[in-house]
């Protein structure tokens, strides 16, 4: 499934941080990846419109669809996670979003005892722990069947920066309809994931040293106070501390 790859590491730190490692799964559009404990602290996870299947330290969760930024706490850890592709993660994990949303879950308040018990042994015992869930989440994704393809096309056209009522017409569905599909499999309306994917747009602009002015202009916003609104209301701190390491 084409899409974006949003670097989400639920340990905490950016995917450009020491110690966190990725590749693209066999599931499409997904992300497995990995987080060793480096340094004293960890940084912010920013919303990117995905959900996460995550193991740490013997314990399984769920990283549900953030609207703001996740401050981690506790100390130091070693993670891995599967981070799937936007809207996938409710039909393969059987629970729809808007129940997740910025929530870290326990899979046992979601799974039946013995499943999530089988799961964890399974990942114990596995060489890599990564890859384990990955194979895991491979197989949920055969007994549900394939995701909405209209995601995939939903996804594409609000990255691409297209206004959402235009990418309503053209995937045929009515403002409500799509509003409540997207809560479903987003944990929000299309417009909230419409502002997450250009955030992204206009952080991964940042991060190649554009200018933050033409940063806005190219991801869409109406002038730079607007990313700085957006980015202070989705993470919480500035732009420049956030590029900096310091959010």
């Amino acid at each position: 499934m084409p899409g974006p790859s949003p670097a989400r590491a639920a340990a905490g730190t950016p995917a450009r941080a020491a110690g966190y490692a990725e590749r693209p799964s066999r599931l499409p559009g997904a992300v497995v990846w990995t987080k060793s404990p480096v340094g004293p602290g960890a940084g912010l996870v920013l919303p990117d419109g995905c959900m996460d299947l995550l193991w740490s330290e013997g314990r399984l969760l769920v990283a549900g669809p953030d609207t703001r930024a996740y401050h981690p706490d506790g100390p130091p850890a070693h993670w891995a996670g599967v981070r799937f592709f936007p809207g996938t993660a409710p039909g393969y994990l059987g629970v729809p979003a808007r129940e997740l949303r910025d929530r870290r879950v326990e899979l046992a308040e979601l799974w039946p005892a013995a499943a999530v018990r089988r799961l964890r042994e399974r990942v114990a015992a596995a060489p890599v722990a990564a890859t384990a869930l990955e194979a895991a989440a491979l197989e949920r994704a055969a007994r549900t069947g394939p995701p909405d393809p209209l995601l995939g096309r939903l996804v594409a056209a609000l990255e691409a920066g297209r206004p959402v009522a235009a990418t309503a017409d053209e995937l045929g569905l009515g403002a409500r309809q799509l509003h409540r599909r997207s809560l479903a499999v987003f944990g929000y309306g299309p417009k909230t994931l419409a502002r997450v994917l250009r955030l992204r747009r206009a952080l991964a602009l940042a991060r190649a040293g554009v200018p933050h002015a033409e940063c806005a202009a190219r991801a869409g916003f109406a002038d730079q106070a607007h990313l700085a609104r957006d980015v202070r209301e989705f993470t919480g701190t500035t732009l420049g501390r956030l590029l900096a390491g310091r959010g």
